[in-house]
């Protein structure tokens, strides 16, 4: 069985156990900058421009990782040349494949598509993983917008913006549990009371609550 686990950047993302952080049975992705460190990490997924200025205006490091970019990391590396030189040596691959469902128009699409929905894509197309484990994921669980990444790169996290994030991004995550069918999903958490309705091939493991 091909396991692939990614680390999102909600609260829940220390579920991820210390023995799991060094080694584990299948590859590991990472979103944006992840909340500890993690190693033997396959890549570092982004998506979108916020990243790549401030690894541009070395705000941030990402050096230790590979990076996989998605759609707008494209555009930013076309249009920086001396960056993308200068960081081609980090990049495994651009994934650019944005579902039709993440929205009415590619721009949008793109925009609705966050790190999660894109690590998660990417691991069951690239990777043909026959289950995903997702660990950081608190917005498919609770209303809980909090994010690891906000400590470093700071997000407007108001409640209007947090309920219209969710109301674009639950779907997202619907639509791929189908598009997956035959593939799993196992979500990493403290309960199994979910803000959507999961489909048979997606299960939440419950773990207790850490300190």
């Amino acid at each position: 069985m091909k396991k692939v686990h990614i680390l999102g950047n909600g609260p829940s993302a220390v579920l991820l156990s210390e023995k799991e952080r060094v080694e584990r049975d299948g590859k590991m992705l990472i979103c944006n900058i992840p909340p500890f460190e993690v190693q033997n990490v396959y890549a570092c997924c982004i998506v979108d421009f916020k990243m790549m200025k401030n690894l541009h205006k070395e705000k941030i490091n990402l050096d230790q990782y590979k990076w996989v970019l998605g759609n707008r990391p494209k555009i930013y590396m076309d249009q920086n040349a001396s960056f993308y030189i200068k960081h081609s040596w980090h990049i495994r691959e651009f994934y650019t494949t944005v579902p039709k469902y993440c929205g009415p128009r590619p721009d949008v699409a793109a925009t609705n598509f966050n790190c999660g929905h894109f690590a998660t894509h990417y691991a069951m197309t690239k990777h043909q993983a026959d289950e995903v484990h997702l660990y950081g994921f608190d917005s498919l669980m609770d209303h809980n917008m909090v994010s690891m990444t906000d400590d470093v790169l700071p997000s407007d996290r108001n409640n209007t913006s947090n309920y219209k994030l969710l109301d674009v991004w639950r779907p997202i995550w619907g639509n791929m549990f189908k598009e997956f069918k035959d593939q799993k999903f196992v979500i990493h958490y403290t309960h199994n009371n979910p803000k959507i309705e999961f489909p048979d091939n997606v299960r939440v493991e419950v773990h207790g609550k850490k300190k």
